[in-house]
């Protein structure tokens, strides 16, 4: 993994201020891209590293189009845990949030496949419907979070890559963007484009196998369908800054049982289930 001095500059963080998202240069080499693949593999074979379970454990579809997906992966895998907590990474997010420290939120393994076909299918089992991650984070006291992206292959329109909706970490927290599993994009983009009453402008991200794209949790963001004949494979990480604590707005996730038993307001998430990729402090 390359060393992040001169990845990421002023000119870019004014970028992704404005814009919402950040596409980084290539991060991580071809050795490290199919030890990710492997891993992969590993997890949908229910293959773990350690006696240990997920956060939220894969089950079988029987439907082989449908969109797989699994958090807190690294809890089971080794080499998810190493990039999702890697220094690069974490040196990235810390610095796009303005931040002295980043820490893993969680992660996501996602899998989507190949449906081998050029015909549009609108509700392809393979969609991810437009959403603001956030909607699902409001347990948080800020929604000063980051989310980086890493593509396991060439990634564009043709095996449903990511878009985002530029701008959008500007219009707060929308309602009506909880649609991550509503495949009809079309009727999720009417209904968000309504209540946010914005303009509405879409951008792939294309991204080279190793590259990264980092968006911002109010950033509204969906994909399509993977037209390819071959999977499109991915490794997310979710942080957070520093200082990140428990807030109960009555939209708990299943994270917040990592605080204890009894979480209690202002309770920081910084035990070991959210480990830091990087801090200042790291680096003295």
């Amino acid at each position: 993994m390359k060393d992040t001095i001169g990845l990421i500059s002023q000119e870019d963080k004014e970028f992704y201020k404005t814009n919402g998202y950040w596409i980084s240069p290539v991060l991580f080499d071809e050795q490290e891209i199919e030890e990710m693949r492997q891993a992969h593999d590993r997890i949908w074979s229910f293959d773990y590293d350690g006696d240990g379970y997920p956060l939220e454990e894969w089950r079988k579809s029987s439907n082989p189009k449908m969109l797989r997906k699994i958090d807190n992966s690294w809890w089971i895998n080794d080499t998810i845990r190493k990039t999702v907590t890697s220094p690069v990474l974490g040196r990235i997010a810390a610095g796009l949030m303005d931040s002295t420290e980043a820490r893993l939120w969680y992660d996501q393994v996602i899998y989507k496949p190949g449906t081998g076909t050029s015909e549009k299918d609108a509700l392809s089992p393979g969609n991810v419907g437009w959403h603001q991650d956030y909607i699902y984070w409001q347990c948080t006291n800020t929604d000063n979070l980051v989310t980086a992206w890493i593509a396991l292959q060439d990634t564009d329109l043709t095996n449903g890559c990511m878009s985002v909706v530029p701008g959008s970490h500007k219009w707060g927290a929308l309602e009506g963007s909880d649609a991550f599993f509503n495949r009809d994009l079309e009727s999720v983009k009417a209904r968000i484009a309504e209540e946010s009453g914005k303009e509405w402008k879409e951008v792939p991200l294309l991204l080279k196998a190793g590259q990264a794209s980092f968006h911002h949790a109010l950033t509204i963001h969906g994909s399509g369908q993977n037209y390819s004949e071959h999977p499109r494979l991915s490794v997310v990480a979710h942080l957070m800054p520093h200082g990140t604590a428990y807030k109960n707005r009555g939209h708990n996730v299943d994270n917040i049982r990592l605080l204890g038993p009894r979480p209690k307001e202002g309770q920081r998430f910084d035990n070991e289930y959210f480990p830091a990729a990087y801090s200042e402090e790291m680096q003295q």
